[in-house]
């Protein structure tokens, strides 16, 4: 449950990175602080800031840069890689398609997905099959992003084997048929500056939402404040960049998992600077054909009615998907 926070916790997960692939880590007294901090944050914010991650600035740096120039990229050449349902929902969609809770978003996105052979998960997962829409231009943008992709997949998996521990389970609690063949998301978002001609509007660049996975990293530029966090005051705290971290939050599947010990937490993203803001948000999950409801270890040590909630992850996601775009502009 989020608390009245005034500011969102930095943690230095460098212990995580290093022993992360030990089971046994949970020993380690280095990782036991950095679980005692994941599990204050995951209980009072929902969101904290990471650092000692491993992967490296320059790479952080360099797929931020590549979504901004594509983003810059005439609008004929943005639509080589247009987002439609016979692609998968992969690709490119133009401003304010998105919508969050029906009302559209002043963004431009590329949403990729885990690749999903055709009848891997049977009907369940048959409108994401497909492969992803990499643009010719620029050119380094594939090989960059699917570094990063990979990189960013063995760091979540070791923050979520350290937010297992701070659960009270084993350091693979979580993994096995629930998360050990984890689905991915990403969204490369593009925030249009603020019109000089309008500088009292407050465009919502993403409305009110929680995510609903397990866990995002969130690479932002690191120049502009736009990402805010609603507190349990209803005050929005901004999410201020601090160069080379990551801003990580967790969303509804870890909510259930958790017995809603740890509770995903509501934010926005408004830029109101004049400049052209992108974010690289990368979406840890479950296994895409797992069931998600209140593990009983956690029920247990959370020492909480059991929560009336369940969800089939791939169920949950598809909704989404259905529900998140302006589906004229699909066509």
């Amino acid at each position: 449950m989020s608390t009245d926070f005034k500011s969102i916790p930095v943690i230095d997960v460098s212990p995580l990175v290093a022993k992360g692939d030990d089971l046994k880590m949970g020993q380690d007294p280095d990782v036991r602080q950095v679980v005692k901090q994941l599990d204050r944050a995951c209980r009072e914010t929902g969101f904290f800031y990471v650092k000692g991650h491993g992967v490296p600035h320059s790479l952080m740096k360099e797929v931020k840069d590549v979504t901004h120039k594509f983003f810059h990229l005439p609008h004929h050449e943005k639509l080589k890689i247009k987002l439609t349902p016979s692609t998968g929902y992969r690709g490119y969609q133009k401003i304010k398609a998105n919508i969050t809770k029906g009302v559209p978003d002043l963004q431009e996105d590329i949403d990729y997905y885990r690749d999903v052979k055709r009848g891997m998960y049977g009907s369940l997962g048959e409108i994401l099959e497909g492969s992803n829409q990499w643009p010719q231009d620029p050119a380094n943008f594939k090989a960059s992003m699917e570094e990063y992709i990979r990189l960013c997949t063995d760091l979540s998996r070791k923050i979520m084997r350290g937010i297992a521990l701070a659960l009270g389970g084993s350091a693979d609690e979580l993994e096995g048929d629930k998360g050990g063949d984890p689905f991915w998301v990403v969204r490369l978002i593009g925030y249009p500056g603020k019109s000089p001609a309008n500088p009292q509007t407050n465009d919502i660049g993403c409305g009110i939402h929680t995510d609903y996975g397990l866990l995002t990293l969130i690479n932002q530029d690191d120049d502009i404040t736009a990402l805010e966090i609603k507190n349990l005051s209803g005050e929005w705290i901004p999410a201020t960049p601090i160069p080379g971290t990551f801003v990580c939050n967790i969303g509804d599947m870890l909510k259930i998992w958790s017995n809603g010990l740890y509770e995903a937490t509501l934010h926005r993203v408004i830029n109101n600077s004049p400049k052209y803001r992108v974010c690289v948000a990368y979406f840890y999950e479950p296994n895409f054909d797992t069931l998600v409801e209140p593990l009983e270890l956690f029920v247990e040590k959370s020492g909480r009615a059991r929560l009336d909630q369940k969800a089939v992850y791939g169920e949950h996601l598809v909704d989404k998907v259905k529900n998140n775009f302006v589906m004229e502009e699909l066509n």
